[in-house]
């Protein structure tokens, strides 16, 4: 496995998401790279967040694990250095997860981009394409999708 310097994984607070979060930080420690964690997001009204909790259900945690991206990075944070990361740097991005992290990847020169695998067997990831399809397709960089569906 070739050594990384940088590694840049995105996550939206949801627990598939941390647990990409875990894996990237375990190659980051195994590397001695940089480990950038990406929250991708959209602000939210308190209206569109109790809507989503009553219709998304266990799904909400896109729209409200997205609108306090600080939050989100501090919990990722807590769990990249849980896994021995030792270089750590957050970065909240207003705007849609696949350009997010494919432009973050870029912009840090990143050499590995970590994504979990969550929707990719589901019917709404085979009709709308998934995250971790499209930044497969686009990042010019080494994409590890990780299994978080366990």
């Amino acid at each position: 496995m070739p050594s990384y310097r940088k590694v840049v994984v995105g996550t939206d607070g949801s627990r598939p998401s941390l647990r990409a979060v875990a894996r990237a930080a375990e190659v980051a420690r195994d590397s001695s790279a940089t480990l950038v964690i990406v929250c991708a997001y959209y602000p939210n009204s308190e209206r569109d967040v109790e809507q989503a909790k009553q219709e998304l259900g266990e799904e909400a945690f896109q729209v409200i694990g997205s609108a306090p991206a600080e939050d989100t990075l501090r919990e990722a944070t807590d769990r990249a250095r849980a896994a021995g990361a030792a270089e750590v740097e957050t970065v909240s991005v207003l705007g849609a997860p696949v350009a997010s992290l494919v432009e973050a990847a870029e912009k840090h020169s990143a050499d590995l981009l970590v994504v979990g695998s969550r929707g990719l067997n589901t019917v709404k990831g085979r009709i709308l394409g998934s995250v971790p399809s499209e930044v497969s397709r686009r990042a010019d960089c080494d994409v590890l999708v990780v299994r978080t569906s366990r």
